[in-house]
């Protein structure tokens, strides 16, 4: 009965992880195309896109700390419904006060990936289904089926801006459209989460949620506090090149329109699916951490040459390319935050590293949004995040080399 509880429990984890990330790259696509239409420079666009990773910082270290003792199903239930108020305000009004209002207290991605409470606690609760020799192989397939997700998510909102401007609608009515798309998802995802059995809930007992400290960590603290620095400095480099400003530099760039666009990115997150998916096979030969180092270094390589390219065909070439290898980190990166800790901190670790990814995420686009501004800076991003997310991976191979998983 349980086993059966835990193969429906993984099904609807997996179908809310493919539905959310559908909808974030369906965002992600027309979001800063759909500010810029609005009136909105690039400055107060990257302020705003800032703002709404902030937000979401604040808003996921609250949820996710608690997330265990306030229940998993009500906090994934309450993080779908955020997402609903947020594309409900951001479709229905240019009033930039209400627009920062939307972006800090609700749960929009502008970067077409995780975003919110849902991906520590969905985490902890598929790690508890499978033994330690199966996590990384799990979360591989959990991490495929999230880039297939965005990439048809990403293909869909393309496909229907082109549909609805052949239609004879107005560009900013098609983009509007596509983010009310974006609160509709939400409700179905909070639809989806009431389904979760009980199973999925935390199995620490009483005595051990005493002997945590305040943000749900004990004997974790100092590992937890040393991946989460190194996760901030890699995902603030991330941050520079987010699929919401990649997208519009392409546009201004070479003047792809949004289907292009679309398509760019539905091929692109694919080819990120696919390599996670190899991402198991390689650490089962290699290790945990070197597969997250010796495959994230070349594709930042990659990613300083984009903008080097003279023509719109050689950069889309090198950006699938970098995308071919850039997420083998992800599931391995995930399997090892989980191996590292005690299981009754995984929730906690799993939601204090990702905040710190948010947190090093939500400083760049404020900084990047005045470099796309400027014609003579718009590729400065490129180089900025390639540069840092190098000095990432060095650092992270010298200091957690040594330190092996508990399995």
């Amino acid at each position: 009965m349980i086993s059966a509880r835990l193969r429906r429990d993984e099904t609807i984890l997996f179908l809310t992880r493919v539905v959310r990330m559908f909808g974030y790259g369906f965002l992600s696509v027309i979001l800063v195309l759909y500010l810029a239409e609005t009136g909105l420079g690039e400055t107060r666009i990257g302020l705003l896109l800032t703002l709404t990773l902030v937000g979401d910082t604040l808003l996921s270290l609250w949820l996710t700390t608690r997330a265990d003792r306030f229940g998993r199903r009500r906090t994934l239930v309450i993080g779908a419904l955020l997402m609903t108020i947020a594309g409900v305000l951001f479709a229905t009004t240019r009033d930039f006060t209400l627009l920062l209002l939307a972006a800090t207290v609700g749960v929009i991605s502008p970067s077409g990936n995780e975003v919110g409470p849902f991906l520590p606690i969905e985490q902890s609760a598929l790690a508890q289904t499978v033994p330690n020799d199966r996590r990384t192989h799990l979360f591989a397939w959990y991490n495929l089926a999230g880039s297939f997700g965005t990439a048809v998510g990403a293909l869909a909102a393309g496909v229907l801006t082109r549909i609805l401007a052949a239609n004879g609608y107005e560009t900013i009515t098609s983009y509007r459209i596509v983010i009310l798309g974006y609160a509709t998802i939400g409700i179905l995802l909070a639809t989806l989460f009431t389904l979760l059995t009980p199973a999925v809930e935390t199995r620490v007992v009483a005595h051990d949620r005493g002997r945590a400290s305040t943000l749900g960590l004990n004997r974790s603290r100092s590992v937890v506090a040393r991946l989460s620095a190194l996760f901030a400095l890699d995902a603030f480099a991330g941050g520079f090149v987010i699929q919401s400003l990649v997208a519009y530099w392409f546009h201004v760039r070479f003047g792809a329109d949004p289907g292009l666009l679309g398509a760019l990115f539905f091929a692109a997150n694919i080819l990120a699916g696919v390599s996670a998916l190899c991402a198991a096979r390689v650490a089962h030969r290699i290790g945990l951490v070197n597969t997250m180092v010796f495959t994230h270094l070349p594709s930042n390589v990659l990613l300083v040459l984009v903008p080097l390219m003279p023509n719109l065909g050689l950069a889309i070439a090198l950006l699938l390319a970098r995308f071919a290898i850039s997420q083998m980190d992800v599931p391995t990166r995930q399997s090892y935050v989980m191996a590292v800790v005690d299981p009754e901190e995984r929730s906690a670790a799993a939601g204090i590293t990702g905040v710190a990814r948010t947190v090093g995420a939500s400083i760049a686009p404020v900084i990047a949004g005045p470099m796309l501004a400027s014609a003579a800076l718009a590729s400065l991003p490129f180089f900025v995040a390639g540069g840092l997310k190098i000095i990432y991976d060095l650092v992270l191979w010298r200091s957690f080399r040594a330190l092996p998983p508990r399995q």
